[in-house]
């Protein structure tokens, strides 16, 4: 009672104050509330309207990936001006740009104008220096780019705090069958200098993100690069010398150990900090292409087992210092072209060029099979297996032909899914139907679906020959055709995939097994290989349930199944601009002497099809654990696989002339644990004279350029501008 009483009187002395006060507080409670809705539900409306230079093709891409999933499972797309900061990144050709809200109007002026003076140009060691750049506007040049790195407001603030958002669980999930995620785009203004170096682009970035529910927590973490480190480099003590491949060659073990080299990839525990050592005899600089189809010089990968191999082939031939290969002589009697044309003839479906362009061939012969196919338009990746113990894989490579070496036992091939037009083996001696068939089941596995499985031997038993035959039924291989060239004497097998689920039904054996639904065919890096069959996609908007256009309109031609095409559009006229514009007239690379090049991170294979009228073939990295994007990449008539930079490549010593990087380091900052060891990796796989791109953030550019210093590479040129900078340097034959 006694509370109510003075309520009331609280109540009358102070209740039209109270009213006043509570009609107040809720009239600002309705003000805050409907402004906080209102903002909330209008900021992309706000933020787009405010882009006058995003053009119509991203901005049309953007709308349709609404509410949409796309070919590589994207969740949505936003320009990446941060509303807070008032700030853009510009950037492209390796140059980027930071600009205040207060200089929009400004740039706006200038960029109408399409010239902007004062962009500097650097280029070291007396090449090129005080380049004025002349910028002209994206209808001129800039057209738009999908990539996956940029800097944003506040991401360039939390990269400059060392803060970074690190996303809980399984890093690879992309190559596990996660799925890729946020697109956010970034705008970019055209522009090129003199001397044709783009500058500037509409960028997108492409994040991985899994469909769970999984969150983000922030970490501190440190720069890339320390920039106080000191490097003293010494020659590799290893058993291979200058053949070492660091996930292949095991030393320091006892010999039991080391066989298992033979067999599964198994890589040091810490990256290798030391050089491996030229040829013993002294590198000399390789025969360019195409002389080096059928000549190479012998001392650049002379060792003993290959010098065996040679003298039990009278069809090759040492001459001096070269390594001859006569034209159409090879393993096959007859020549190449008639082994070739055997093929044609007992299957004419098979159109080499045209409807089959990409090729698997498994074990290296003389590498007569990939070049006869070159010259019929046909990418031929020869995987090279460690257990032939001859390294004629690094004879293709010498020779200009694609190739990687790989052990092929229990692991997954680093390809994902329906992804090769065909499979050739030759006299691999593999043996397939062991294990339940599991070899078999991986080539089952990466191969599109109506594919080509091409075998040939010469001396079958019969046990082998009924175990096969038993295995094929198995997994419902239809055999086309089974004939014995007189010639070479040579048993040819072309088998072909199924291309619908409609034959797994009528199998009166279920075994091998249909795979579980959440088992993941592109699931390849550090996978397990599986003894069951994987479906056929068989709904229209799923890959692999077309076969893609001939080739070359395979190129330009994007797949249905595939929502976000603008984006592939945007990538692949960002790419030739760059490269048409810049890379091969404003770097001083002498495209002459590259024909083996390597991006090591490829998105949609853009930089790749950029030089495809180039004499080049392009090794596509897609790495983990970025968006997987390499189906598309095979889709588009071109090759790639997977690959963690933490580890070292599947691939010899001295192998590219080319290494493109992109913003590699920046994606996987603070992800290995000893960053520099991928630019000592870098140094392995490129020979002597070859050139690296490396395009990224500056405060990863400057310490990577004393990197590279101190292992005596010649940085040709530099360039930056405020956040975003390119160098381009040429590796030497300096050794420790």
């Amino acid at each position: 009672m006694g509370v109510v009483k003075s309520g009331r009187q609280g109540k009358r002395t102070y209740g039209f104050c109270a009213k006043l006060t509570v009609v107040i507080l809720l009239g600002f409670s309705f003000v805050f509330f409907w402004s906080t809705f209102s903002s909330t539900s209008n900021s992309v409306v706000s933020q787009r309207s405010t882009f006058d230079d995003i053009t119509d093709p991203v901005a049309v891409a953007k709308e349709k990936r609404k509410g949409k999933e796309s070919g590589i499972h994207s969740k949505k797309s936003r320009p990446v001006r941060n509303g807070d900061t008032g700030k853009v990144v510009k950037r492209g050709g390796g140059i980027g740009s930071v600009r205040g809200h207060s200089n929009r109007k400004k740039d706006r002026r200038e960029e109408e104008k399409h010239s902007v003076k004062g962009i500097g140009w650097k280029q070291r060691d007396g090449k090129v220096s005080n380049v004025s750049n002349e910028v002209r506007g994206v209808e001129e040049s800039g057209k738009e780019r999908v990539g996956d790195d940029g800097v944003e407001g506040k991401d360039a603030k939390k990269e400059e705090e060392g803060v970074e958002d690190v996303e809980v669980g399984d890093e690879s999930a992309d190559h596990d069958g996660g799925n890729a995620g946020e697109i956010e785009g970034e705008v970019d203004l055209g522009a090129t200098d003199e001397q044709g170096l783009l500058v500037s682009n509409e960028e997108e970035r492409i994040e991985s993100s899994d469909t769970g529910s999984e969150k983000k927590k922030k970490k501190q973490l440190g720069p890339l690069f320390d920039s106080n480190a000191q490097y003293s480099w010494k020659i590799c003590s290893v058993r291979r010398k200058h053949n070492y491949v660091p996930c292949i060659d095991i030393d320091g073990a006892t010999s039991k150990l080391r066989g298992y080299r033979h067999h599964e990839r198994s890589c040091p525990r810490t990256p290798p900090m030391c050089l491996v050592s030229l040829s013993p005899g002294g590198y000399q600089s390789p025969v360019s292409w195409p002389e080096s189809k059928w000549k190479i010089l012998y001392g650049n990968i002379e060792h003993p087992k290959l010098a065996s191999y040679i003298n039990k082939r009278n069809w090759l031939v040492q001459s001096g210092e070269y390594l001859i290969f006569p034209q159409n002589q090879s393993e096959f009697k007859g020549g190449i072209s008639h082994y070739i044309d055997f093929m044609e003839e007992m299957v004419p479906d098979i159109e080499w060029g045209k409807s089959i362009r990409v090729v698997l061939d498994i074990g290296c012969k003389d590498s007569s099979f990939a070049a006869a196919l070159l010259d019929k338009d046909v990418l031929t990746l020869t995987l090279g297996l460690k257990d032939d113990l001859v390294d004629l894989a690094q004879v293709a490579l010498e020779r200009g032909f694609p190739a990687i070496v790989s052990p092929f036992g229990t692991m997954r091939l680093p390809f994902p899914s329906g992804v090769f037009d065909a499979i050739h083996c030759s006299e691999c001696s593999r043996p397939w139907h062991a294990n339940g068939g599991k070899l078999l089941l991986e080539l089952n596995r990466i191969m599109r679906p109506g594919g080509y499985f091409i075998l040939s031997s010469r001396h079958d038993s019969v046990e082998e020959e009924e175990a096969m035959s038993s295995m094929m039924a198995s997994i419902c291989w239809n055999i086309l055709a089974h004939k014995t060239d007189d010639i070479n004497e040579l048993g040819v097998k072309i088998y072909q995939k199924p291309e619908s689920n409609d034959i797994y039904r009528l199998r009166r054996k279920k075994n091998p097994p249909l795979c579980k639904e959440d088992e993941k065919p592109d699931a390849a890096w550090h996978v397990h290989m599986k003894t069951c069959l994987h479906t056929i996609p068989a709904a229209i908007e799923e890959r692999g349930t077309e076969w893609p256009a001939e080739w070359p309109k395979r190129l330009g031609t994007f797949p249905e199944w595939l929502d976000n095409r603008e984006n592939l559009i945007a990538d692949k006229n960002h790419w030739k601009a760059v490269v048409e514009n810049s890379y091969l007239l404003g770097l001083g690379i002498n495209w002459s002497s590259v024909h083996n090049v390597m991006d090591m991170k490829a998105i949609y294979g853009g930089f790749a099809a950029a030089l495809a009228q180039q004499k080049v073939w392009v090794m596509n990295v897609v790495p983990v654990p970025a968006p997987d994007t390499l189906p598309i990449i095979f889709e588009r008539g071109l090759f790639g696989i997977y690959h963690d930079w933490c580890e070292s490549f599947g691939t010899y010593p001295r192998s590219y002339d080319l290494l493109h990087a992109d913003h590699l380091f920046s994606r996987l900052k603070n992800r290995c644990k000893h960053p520099a060891g991928i630019v000592v990796e870098m140094d392995r796989i490129l020979r002597p004279g070859g050139w690296a791109i490396i395009r990224d953030k500056v405060t990863i550019l400057d310490p990577l350029e004393s990197i590279l210093r101190s292992l005596h590479w010649e940085i040709i040129m530099t360039f930056a501008q405020d956040k975003e900078g390119i160098i381009c340097a040429q590796k030497t034959t300096w050794r420790p």
